[in-house]
Formats: structure tokens, C-alpha cells, sequence
């Protein structure tokens, strides 16, 4: 179980809310938190902590504890709500945008794009930061960005996607050779899906619009178009007019400048063959 500091006040009313229903159940049934604790395979101070909001309780104490206080599936369907409190609230946010979007862009040029991204790869991302993550954050955020990548290969009427990727991107061997080697295999997954496509920039064009560093565009649904950019130690949503205009600008100039989307996977292949 993981603790939260207040500042991520919505994370924070989710799981104080989560511990009030879990401390009116306990109470209803006529339990101390050291019996219900001892119940479920859990200290006194962890019921503590979950009924007072200063830990996200795992899914396997919500189902224990739904079984032990007879609460009907009340406990047990929260875990939904407490997965999403755990991940940051600018992924939260983006991930928001990115349901309600009919298309997204992104230009990548430092490493493959989050939404693209394996398991393993996440990991050596996460684990090359410098001041190093914390254990439970590295979990954090790992388990923040495979959830947003659902809306990729999930069910039901999913956004259209163009990734371009500068080639510096997918000859880094970030976490190895074996984990690069599985993350190309995976954009030629990927790149064969019908609403995705995937391009390449090679390193010997001459021009590259994206120098300035990765972005994305996220067209709504609503007509109204927001961007992302996340560079160093700034996470920013952007959405005045004049500066989406550029970006729209700038993307459309870097897809006419990288391969074709049957090209780029043909070139995937290639360095999969180098790696």
C-alpha cells in the first residue's frame, strides 16, 4: 500500500473517502481495526492508516475486508477509484484528454513514446532518472503509464494515431539490447494496427522541424485541439490558440519530412536486424 503527501488534494479526497467507507463497514460490523487487521493479514496500523486516507489500500485488502465486514461488493468495487488515486494527477489529467480525443500526434526524439512503451522498457525509463525514484514511486508511475496505453489496443471506437519517432529514439538501447530488441517488435505490432500509424525520421535527413523536443497534439472530439509537452522538469497542458497553431504547424512539417508509415516499419525491421 502506498501513502500519499496533500499535494494531490484529489488523490487525497479519493482516499479519504475510501477510508471513511471502509472505517463505517468496520464499525457496523462491530470490529477494532487490530481484529479486522488480523482478519485480513494486515498490521493495526494499516487499517489505521486506510481509514484515515493516508494509504491507498491494495486491491487484495478491499476484497478481504469486503468478505470479513459482509459489505456486498461495497469495498470491492472501489478498488477501480483507488487505482486511478495512485497514478500522478498530470497523468490523470493527460489521460483524460486522451479519452476524450478522436486523434492524437506525438514527435518523439529522445525515446519511444510513453503510449508504445513495454513493461520492461517503462521500467529502465523510470530506473535511468536522476535523483533515482523510490521503489514505490518507480511502481507509481510504471503502473500510471501501462494503464494510459489501454486506449491504444482497448475495446470500442478508439482515437486515430500518428507517432514519429526521430531515429536516435529507437537505436538508444535504453534498459539493453534484449529490452530495445522487444520494444521494436512491438511498434511493428503496433504499427500494423489500423487506426496507428508509426513513422520514422532518420538521422541522415538534413532537416528536422521537432529539434526543440518532443510534443503532442490532441485533437477532441469537441473540435478543439490541446497540446502536451513534457521536457525536463515541466509537464505543461497547452491550449492558446496561437501556440497550437505553431505546433500544428511544426508536425505537419516533421511527418512530410520522416518516412511513409509503410517505410518507417520497413526500417523498424532494419534495426531490429541491427540489434
Amino acid at each position: 500500500m502506498e501513502q500519499y503527501g496533500a499535494d494531490d488534494e484529489e488523490s487525497v479526497g479519493v482516499l479519504r473517502t475510501v477510508g471513511r467507507v471502509v472505517k463505517t463497514c468496520r464499525e457496523r460490523k462491530g470490529l477494532k481495526q487490530a481484529e479486522l487487521g488480523m482478519a485480513i493479514g494486515y498490521s493495526e496500523e494499516q487499517v489505521s492508516s486506510v481509514e484515515r486516507g493516508r494509504r491507498a489500500p491494495s486491491p487484495t485488502f478491499l476484497e478481504a475486508a469486503d468478505g470479513v465486514l459482509e459489505a456486498g461488493g461495497l469495498l470491492s468495487g472501489l478498488k477501480k477509484d483507488v487505482e486511478q488515486a495512485r497514478y500522478p494527477k498530470k497523468v490523470r489529467d493527460l489521460a483524460k484528454l486522451e479519452g476524450e480525443a478522436f486523434e492524437i500526434c506525438a514527435y518523439d526524439n529522445s525515446v519511444v513514446n510513453g503510449l508504445l512503451q513495454t513493461e520492461e522498457y517503462v521500467r529502465a525509463v523510470f530506473g535511468s532518472r536522476r535523483p533515482a525514484f523510490g521503489e514505490e514511486q518507480v511502481e507509481r508511475l510504471v503502473a500510471a503509464r501501462l494503464a494510459r496505453q489501454s486506449i491504444i489496443d482497448g475495446k470500442g471506437m478508439n482515437p486515430a494515431f500518428n507517432f514519429v519517432h526521430d531515429e536516435a529514439a529507437l537505436r538508444r538501447p535504453v534498459g539493453g539490447k534484449v529490452v530495445l530488441r522487444r520494444q521494436l517488435e512491438r511498434l511493428l505490432e503496433v504499427g500494423h494496427m489500423r487506426n496507428v500509424e508509426i513513422q520514422v525520421l532518420p538521422i541522415s535527413c538534413e532537416d528536422n522541424a521537432g529539434l526543440d523536443g518532443p510534443f503532442h497534439l490532441l485533437r477532441l472530439k469537441e473540435g478543439t485541439t490541446v497540446a502536451h509537452s513534457d521536457i525536463q522538469l515541466v509537464s505543461r497542458l497547452i491550449s492558446d490558440r496561437r501556440e497550437i497553431q505553431i505546433l500544428e504547424l511544426r508536425y505537419g512539417i516533421i511527418r512530410a519530412q520522416a518516412l511513409t508509415p509503410r517505410e518507417s516499419l520497413a526500417y523498424i525491421e532494419k534495426l531490429l536486424g541491427e540489434t
